[in-house]
């Protein structure tokens, strides 16, 4: 009776019931008005989770891996950070096949929010396999991965089941609840930080619930909340629009609907690369945050992930505040206008802020800086800087006034280095020794910037593209722009494991910049393209460009017929 009735209040915070204008075009009753939002909200929060099973642990999986396998390295930290989206990439098209099969999402959606959970569970059992924790921690998020293809699904009955006034607020939504799942995962992962590396055994000594396991009960909690969401007597399907699209058009059946509107198909395929660049910055920003402020600012694995939860709060504070400002701003300014300025320019300032600029280069994780730092001696450096001019090392001696003997330091060979976690930018990346530190002033600048342009980005992206389409159901071209945006997450660590680690921050974000901004150029030269068609019959199977100007003609003929009949206001127009 208890679950029954929690059920019940969780569905009751999922209603929405209809305004007077809702119901008149005659589509729907109340009840079955109420019963399509409930499921589109469902979506809504299976699009979140999804995207959060993704981030919650994109902060914590580096430090995570390092204490399973210290051997592992940041080479292989790209692979398992990459397998969730090649999981998904892969898998998103056979899902979305099935789900067309059966001709309902019930069932794909269920299985996958199952493989969640169970895969979930792995990651956070992680210590109970004693031999190649590191390639189980892979599985288990490409597992995660598959289980993720499910949003090709949610976006195709999102097309389906929203009216043509209603998908771009419904696909905004999505945007939002994917962006706020981004950004509350390394939330979560701070928040989780106070049970510490240590935490509190659960099975003898064998399995414990710390800050990284966690993140893994999190997601095994959320999935099957998800799972019960998607029963029979709360999500059911009703699919609107083609019905809705038959009634305007007087057509007879759906496919010609379909027909009677070509999209431009070049606008359509900019905004899909757009969708690529843009989300693996993001993601990359969120992979690489950990390891850089470890490098950068000689955090500890516990400071990196306290203080990037902090910051990443402020940051999906500012992210929902534009999320709140977008429908205002783009009643004043064309859409295209604030994509392009508002999205994709602070993004690139967000890049180009991160090349070095301090004037020291980052500190040097080799033990001599331990050895001094714990010595304090007085007037010596207490840490050793690499340079391209020099490699420091000390061997300085120190009397007491109670002599007894000459003081040395420590031999650093002898430091026990699985004792002790070297703080600062491993000697292994050779551009530590070459290149200037960065700053934590430079550090939020550059991410305050990512938090106000990524949710612009994001959302008029899918806002526009969904316009581009046209009124037509949208599942094949909603699972291209997943499988893009998969497709640059997958990258994006990769990215990290070979550019970052080899090369540094110079062309790291110098790269990533002039990729936003090529992008953003091209958005610029597109922008009269990025616009809705207007449905005429006359102009079936016609591309945007040609549709245009046989309006602009029409439009011309019109006014010049109004000029020669003597009607005033034509002829002050």
């Amino acid at each position: 009776m208890r679950g029954t009735s929690a059920m019940e209040r969780i569905k009751r915070c999922l209603q929405k019931k209809p305004s007077k204008n809702d119901l008149d075009d005659g589509l729907e009753t109340e009840t079955e008005y109420i019963e399509r939002w409930t499921s589109i909200r469902i979506i809504y929060y299976t699009m979140f989770l999804m995207s959060l099973g993704f981030s919650i642990i994109l902060t914590g999986v580096w430090p995570y891996l390092d204490k399973l396998d210290p051997h592992a390295g940041k080479e292989f930290l790209g692979w398992i950070v990459g397998a969730n989206p090649v999981g998904q990439m892969i898998f998103s098209p056979l899902v979305g096949w099935w789900g067309n099969r059966l001709g309902s999402i019930r069932l794909p959606l269920l299985c996958s929010l199952a493989l969640f959970s169970i895969a979930s569970g792995i990651y956070a059992c992680l210590e109970l396999f004693p031999t190649h924790p590191k390639y189980w921690m892979l599985y288990s998020r490409f597992l995660i991965g598959i289980s993720s293809s499910s949003v090709a699904v949610c976006r195709s009955y999102l097309s389906a089941a929203t009216k043509v006034r209603e998908r771009t607020g419904a696909v905004s939504m999505v945007s939002l609840a994917q962006t706020l799942g981004f950004i509350v995962g390394p939330v979560l992962q701070g928040a989780v930080t106070m049970f510490g590396e240590d935490g509190f055994p659960l099975i003898g000594n064998r399995l414990h619930l710390n800050m990284y396991t966690a993140t893994g009960w999190i997601n095994v909690f959320m999935g099957i909340l998800n799972f019960c969401l998607f029963l029979p007597f709360v999500f059911k399907e009703k699919r609107i629009a083609a019905r809705e699209a038959m009634m305007q058009q007087g057509l007879q059946s759906e496919k010609e609907t379909w027909k009677s509107m070509k999209p431009d198909y070049l606008s359509a395929w900019t905004l899909i690369c757009a969708f690529f660049i843009l989300v693996f910055n993001f993601v990359f920003l969120e992979t690489l945050a950990t390891p850089l402020t470890m490098d950068m600012f000689a955090w500890t694995k516990g400071e990196a992930l306290y203080y990037m939860a902090w910051i990443m709060a402020v940051g999906a504070i500012l992210a929902s505040a534009m999320f709140l400002m977008i429908d205002p701003l783009c009643k004043r300014i064309p859409e295209q206008q604030v994509l392009i300025w508002g999205g994709f320019f602070l993004m690139v300032l967000g890049r180009a802020i991160y090349i070095p600029m301090s004037d020291t280069p980052p500190k040097m994780a080799l033990a001599e800086n331990e050895t001094l730092s714990a010595m304090q001696i007085e007037g010596m450096s207490a840490y050793v800087y690499g340079s391209n001019f020099s490699d420091v090392r000390s061997n300085l001696t120190r009397v007491d006034f109670n002599y007894n003997g000459p003081v040395t330091t420590p031999d650093p060979t002898a430091i026990d280095d699985t004792t002790r976690d070297l703080l600062g930018c491993p000697p292994a990346q050779e551009w530590c020794k070459t290149t200037r530190g960065m700053t934590i002033t430079q550090f939020l600048i550059g991410y305050a910037f990512t938090a106000i342009g990524y949710p612009i980005g994001v959302t008029l992206i899918t806002t526009i593209f969904s316009k581009v389409l046209g009124p037509r159901p949208q599942g094949t071209w909603m699972g291209v722009m997943t499988g893009s945006g998969c497709m640059s997450r997958a990258l994006g660590p990769v990215f990290l494991s070979t550019i970052y680690t080899k090369y540094g921050l110079y062309w790291t974000f110098g790269s990533t910049a002039v990729m936003m901004a090529v992008t953003m150029f091209w958005l610029w030269q597109m922008r009269e393209r990025l616009i809705p068609i207007p449905y005429d019959f006359s102009c079936k199977g016609e591309e945007l460009v040609a549709v245009i100007a046989k309006q602009e003609q029409k439009k011309t003929l019109d006014e010049a017929g109004q000029a020669l009949s003597g009607n005033p206001k034509a002829a002050d127009s």
